[in-house]
């Protein structure tokens, strides 16, 4: 079954697939959560097979998918249990070498094998630039697929050395009709929240129904609206975060506000934008640093309802 947002992407590769020089390098550009790494599995394996070699339906022997491996010991081994586990941020250099070590053998089952870099724009950049030595000088029968959900942050000579395969967002509708099949058991707020803060993404909003955002989503509405001088939103807008949240729960947290910054850009009066615009671009700062920064929970979240109830008074100083 092909993917909502899919037919597109799926016509370009086919018709280059099927054309008699196959260019070796395709970056699968789009917001994370819209199925780039299963369509790239799913093209891998096409294209690696050949009539006459049977096809194994686990792990493919000539599928290199390199991704940021377990944070510690101890992520590995809920990974090996089948647990969630956090990663490391970045692919390290050592993996595009190990998978270079690889490229020196013949593929295993046939002539062609394919390399799913997931995601490529969070490569470490001694290992970004080991990789640009692969794409300049590619081994026979060997194909890359950079999945990118930010492509502008893979090095230029790295684009300049791939074709780009863009996966589009998808509607409002589309996102709400996929939770509505996927996410049967959310309650209506919960999923209001997500479709607002998924971008176009049904990954991300799947994501966002299982944070739970409902109340929070709830109270930044109402911090936009009414305001917060007694800081008493803002506690509850913590609590609604919670005592310990993990990087996922913050950086869905900073994406919620956003989308409530984005709602009120919509039904606002020309006078309004250039402090909706302000916020919204302290929202995006702080969802660039956060993945990097370590961010006290308490004070980001006093953040950012301080910037969410600036639309309501502007008088208010900005937290931070």
């Amino acid at each position: 079954m092909t993917l909502a947002g899919h037919e597109e992407p799926w016509r370009e590769w086919r018709s280059a697939s099927a054309g008699p020089r196959l260019h070796h390098g395709w970056i699968l550009a789009g917001p994370r959560g819209l199925g780039k790494a299963g369509f790239a599995l799913q093209a891998a394996r096409e294209l690696v097979a050949e009539p006459g070699s049977a096809q194994p339906t686990g792990n493919h022997p000539d599928i290199i998918l390199l991704e940021p491996l377990p944070a510690t010991a101890d992520d590995e081994k809920k990974r090996d249990e089948g647990k969630p586990y956090q990663t490391k941020r970045n692919i390290s250099v050592e993996q595009i070498r190990g998978m270079q070590q690889r490229l020196t053998t013949r593929p295993t089952l046939g002539s062609r094998r394919v390399i799913i870099i997931d995601p490529a724009d969070e490569l470490e950049k001694g290992a970004a630039n080991a990789l640009l030595k692969s794409l300049e000088e590619p081994p026979a029968g060997s194909f890359f697929m950079l999945i990118a959900h930010r492509p502008g942050r893979l090095l230029p000579t790295i684009r300049s050395r791939c074709r780009t395969l863009l996966f589009p967002k998808l509607t409002s509708e589309q996102v709400a009709s996929i939770l509505s099949r996927e996410a049967p058991e959310a309650d209506p707020a919960t999923r209001e929240a997500a479709v607002a803060a998924s971008g176009g993404s049904p990954g991300a909003a799947l994501e966002f129904v299982q944070l739970d955002l409902g109340a929070m989503y709830r109270l930044m509405g109402e911090i936009a609206a009414k305001g917060d001088a007694s800081f008493e939103r803002r506690g509850k807008l913590s609590e609604a975060l919670g005592a310990r949240p993990d990087r996922k729960r913050q950086l869905a947290a900073i994406d919620l506000a956003r989308a409530v910054v984005t709602e009120g850009m919509a039904n606002a009066g020309r006078g309004a934008i250039p402090q909706l615009t302000d916020v919204h671009a302290e929202l995006v700062r702080l969802g660039a640093q956060a993945p990097t920064y370590n961010y006290d929970p308490g004070l980001l979240v006093m953040e950012i309802g301080t910037l969410l109830a600036s639309l309501a008074a502007p008088s208010e100083p900005a937290y931070g």
